[in-house]
């Protein structure tokens, strides 16, 4: 009785130890601001989460006349993610949809978007892992009504396939110490259907992130997402999406409250369609609600 009592003790040090093997909460949501984080759900954790963002705080469209953005909602987002397994996460989500042209032409609205992230490698204290690195992927679809008779619409949908666009994303984070995280993500973005005049169905992109702490409740929060595309230019009317926020960090949820100048909510609507610049007070006020639930 007596080593079956010491093997049980063997076994759940042993577990503890290996548990405490690897680096905890590089980021402390799986998103930071509109990019992904390489953070997953722990296994059968449901976040369910609502996201949204004003209108422009400053600028032509904004100030007082509009209580600096609050009565304007550029997007908002409602769904919720699942973790299959400590590495798997499945989400499916539904967007407003905020990409407009630089001439004014809507984008993609009426958004069903479903994503799925793999955490390939996980960092580890001792630095014999010294990154995490995680797949995305995201699929979208626009539930919009045709509008007929103007091709240069990007909602004229000549063909069923042409509501969808995708998203591929390898990331890849540190954490150098408790109050400093970076991270870097290339993605593939693919339009199946173009606004006229734009060539590129597909776009390369560079995303970076970055976390530091401040204080044990609250921490600095960055993002900036890149797109290389002779059409992605400010002088056609194109900008980085770029986002700055502040962790709140309860104890027992995250909050942020962030900036950023990106209108849409997922990769698919803010990489291709960001046409606000920060310096013309073209940047908004978001924020997002989740809960977890054990299932």
């Amino acid at each position: 009785m007596k080593k079956l009592f010491f093997l049980h003790l063997a076994l759940l040090v042993g577990l503890s130890v290996s548990a405490q093997d690897y680096t905890l909460q590089t980021f402390k949501d799986t998103r930071v601001i509109n990019s992904h984080a390489t953070e997953t759900l722990a296994k059968r954790k449901l976040d369910v989460r609502i996201s949204h963002r004003f209108g422009d705080l400053a600028g032509d469209n904004g100030g007082f006349q509009t209580f600096f953005g609050l009565e304007s909602v550029a997007d908002v987002l409602i769904g919720a993610e699942y973790g299959i397994s400590d590495n798997w996460s499945v989400g499916l989500f539904r967007a407003k949809g905020a990409g407009v042209m630089p001439d004014g032409l809507p984008g993609l609205r009426q958004l069903m978007n479903g994503t799925l992230k793999y955490r390939v490698l996980r960092q580890k204290q001792d630095n014999s892992m010294p990154v995490s690195v995680a797949l995305l992927g995201v699929a979208t679809g626009s539930a919009s009504q045709r509008v007929e008779g103007n091709p240069e619409l990007i909602a004229s949908f000549p063909k069923f396939i042409h509501r969808f666009a995708w998203h591929g994303q390898l990331i890849v984070s540190r954490k150098f110490s408790d109050g400093f995280s970076l991270q870097l993500a290339p993605g593939y973005t693919y339009r199946n259907l173009t606004p006229f005049g734009d060539a590129d169905n597909g776009l390369l992109s560079l995303s970076a992130a970055t976390r530091v702490q401040l204080t044990k409740v609250f921490a600095l929060i960055a993002d900036a997402t890149v797109p290389f595309s002779s059409e992605r230019t400010r002088s056609n009317g194109f900008y980085p999406a770029l986002g700055l926020g502040l962790e709140i960090d309860t104890g027992g949820h995250v909050f942020q409250v962030n900036f950023t100048n990106a209108t849409g909510l997922m990769e698919t609507d803010y990489i291709p369609y960001t046409t606000s610049n920060w310096l013309d007070g073209q940047f908004r006020l978001g924020f997002t609600i989740s809960r977890l639930f054990n299932l």
